[in-house]
């Protein structure tokens, strides 16, 4: 039986709604050296995103496909669905590899100051057909984090485009903090229980077109969906998730931790090794 810790990808509503968090956009710091420009920070804290970056070249996202095609395998024939697999860095050495990589670390670095920890990452995969839509939501209503000071990275294992469902943003959507959502109901078949309706107000939504190897980058408040896999191509993204190591967890999170760059003084966060099974 696996040492590794279990934890709920989403935790109850209730149990996150109760606590007393810091819901803030907090705007990036440029510094020199940098592997983000001032003009691109200055972006990212005005749109809540930037993309695309590429992170991995042909070879290196054929291989990165090559095991995902066969960890789905194996989780499908376990009885999983293709987005089951979360907090995979604490099964998987491959996606603790991934999340822990130089490459993708520099360029959170740069949004989230020194000291950086990586806490979360979960594959969705959308299968050819697949009618589940992605409603729009903030990733901080689900994490029990505080301050929200957080970015996710999503990571394209396959091409990401308009037929196949990719990621929409509403760019400027984190600048009205934390937004009232309802949860949904089972008959929705959706992939995630919340969703914030009335999102014209916000603006045109941008479609987040990648090639596989390319992340994108967004802030934990920002607005964002996509809509049903209606193509037979499949659509899968890796997501990644960071926070400055000052951000406190409650729920046990903290031990999802893992220290990618400069330091945790209080040593709040767990900072797992990396597990042997890939």
């Amino acid at each position: 039986m696996s040492n590794t810790p279990q934890f709920r990808t989403i935790p109850a509503h209730d149990e996150v709604s109760t606590l007393e968090r810091d819901l803030r956009f907090r705007p990036a710091v440029w510094k020199v050296g940098a592997v983000l420009s001032q003009q691109q920070l200055e972006q990212f804290n005005r749109e809540g995103y930037l993309k695309p970056f590429r992170v991995f070249d042909e070879e290196e996202i054929i291989g990165h496909r090559a095991y995902f095609d066969d960890l789905l395998a194996r989780v499908l024939a376990e009885g999983g669905s293709s987005y089951s697999i979360s907090t995979a860095h604490l099964k998987y050495g491959t996606v603790y590899d991934i999340l822990t990589h130089p490459r993708i670390v520099a360029l959170v670095q740069a949004i989230l100051g020194d000291n950086v920890v990586a806490w979360g990452s979960h594959y969705f995969c959308k299968l050819p057909g697949d009618a589940k839509p992605v409603h729009w939501h903030q990733d901080a209503s689900y994490w029990p984090l505080t301050p929200a000071h957080a970015v996710t990275v999503w990571l394209a294992i396959d091409d990401a485009d308009r037929e196949n469902g990719c990621m929409r943003f509403l760019p400027g959507s984190h600048h009205y903090g934390h937004l009232t959502y309802r949860l949904t109901e089972e008959s929705e078949n959706a992939v995630l229980n919340q969703a914030v309706e009335e999102v014209e107000q916000f603006g045109d939504p941008v479609d987040v077109e990648l090639g596989a190897g390319e992340v994108s980058l967004h802030t934990d408040l920002l607005l964002h969906g996509s809509e049903p896999n209606r193509s037979p191509r499949r659509r899968c993204g890796l997501t990644l998730r960071y926070c400055a190591a000052e951000v406190r967890a409650s729920l046990d999170w903290n031990l999802k931790g893992v220290l990618v760059a400069g330091s945790d003084p209080t040593g709040h966060w767990a900072n797992q090794p990396r597990p042997p099974q890939d």
